[in-house]
């Protein structure tokens, strides 16, 4: 089987994980601030907060900026729930929006159109690797005079305009769970250009204290640990390298299938870096029978996401988002990570192929 891939996790990251534990620090410390100076130097973000997780780095980020009860936050539907849970979890409200058929990100007219007096932000989502409209989404963000917040937790390395997720909101979040570009086992990041935000996160991950035992506000505790630091220090090295082989790979896949009735391979927004964390197609008919063939074929495929995040039992709002809708009917998954080799990857383009009847 032609599996989706999971963590690329070598000798080095054996070893710092086995140096790290012998060193007898497992907490955060110095390894943790070395691998918040190497991320913010790699990804081009100015400040970077490392933590347990990137829903974390929503949470957090979401309430440095004082967002809670009463303000409004629009999110798309169409992503993964954390998204929508970390507005949720500051007492706010998630408004969903849809998305643009062709990129999966915010569609930024209907943001427009769901914008009231009680909207205090708008939380973009990179989908999949690619960027959202942060060019229309920031001018709109400014018009209102609203906060703009950067979901990057599957964008690591993706640019827009030359310009890095993660580095246009208030803040942005990273995540680093064993399935995405890079890991540091469990783990997340918030990056941001604004140093009250960076403080804030810094005391809110920490029990509200950057000082020990000088607790000064109502705090958490999401701090990322020195094991997980020491592995993200040795992907770091090794992150160009995979995002270069995903890139790669969804060429192969593209110049097998685009083209083909019955699909629609992914479209890469205009003067962006796409870096496929999922390499996503949409099937015009039957899309869990094509899964299932494919299976047959030896290569696995995955729905991500099979339910609107405004339909899920946490949420349950009435709301009319069509293309979000069609998407989670539609929306299949394939093989695009690094380990794959380039005859791997054929196969799965002909895989497809053979299901299509092509």
């Amino acid at each position: 089987m032609i599996g989706l891939g999971g963590p690329s996790v070598g000798l080095a990251e054996k070893l710092a994980v086995w140096r790290q534990l012998s060193s007898g620090q497992l907490a955060q410390g110095a390894k943790v601030a070395e691998f918040e100076s190497k991320f913010g130097i790699w990804s081009g973000c100015q400040n970077v907060v490392a933590l347990n997780s990137g829903t974390s780095a929503l949470h957090i980020g979401n309430l440095a900026l004082g967002i809670g009860l009463g303000d409004e936050v629009i999110v798309p539907s169409f992503t993964f729930a954390a998204s929508a849970n970390a507005i949720a979890l500051t007492g706010a409200t998630a408004v969903f929006c849809d998305v643009e058929p062709l990129y999966f990100t915010l569609d930024v007219e209907k943001v427009r159109g769901l914008i009231t007096t009680r909207t205090r932000a708008i939380m973009a989502v990179h989908l999949y690797g690619q960027m959202a409209d942060m060019v229309a989404l920031k001018e709109l963000a400014d018009e209102f005079d609203l906060l703009l917040i950067e979901d990057a937790s599957q964008a690591h390395g993706a640019l827009l305009n030359g310009i890095p997720a993660g580095s246009w909101g208030d803040f942005g979040a990273f995540s680093f769970y064993p399935t995405k570009n890079m890991t540091t086992g469990e783990g997340g990041a918030l990056t941001t250009s604004r140093a009250d935000i960076d403080r804030s996160a810094r005391l809110l991950r920490n029990q509200g204290m950057i000082e020990r035992y000088k607790n000064e506000v109502v705090g958490l505790n999401n701090r990322m640990t020195e094991i997980g630091a020491a592995i993200g220090i040795q992907q770091l090295k090794r992150i160009n390298s995979f995002n270069s082989k995903r890139i790669r790979n969804a060429g192969v896949l593209s110049g097998m299938l685009d083209g083909l009735s019955g699909i629609q391979v992914p479209i890469v927004r205009p003067n962006s870096r796409h870096v496929f964390h999922q390499y996503t197609i949409t099937v015009a008919q039957d899309r869990d029978g094509f899964s299932r063939e494919l299976a047959k074929l030896n290569v696995q495929s995955a729905v991500y996401y099979p339910t609107p995040v405004h339909r899920l039992p946490a949420f349950q709002i009435d709301a009319y988002l069509p293309v979000t809708e069609t998407l989670a009917s539609t929306c299949l998954s394939l093989p695009v990570h690094p380990s794959l080799s380039r005859s791997k990857v054929s196969a799965v383009a002909m895989a497809v192929r053979r299901v299509l009847g092509a």
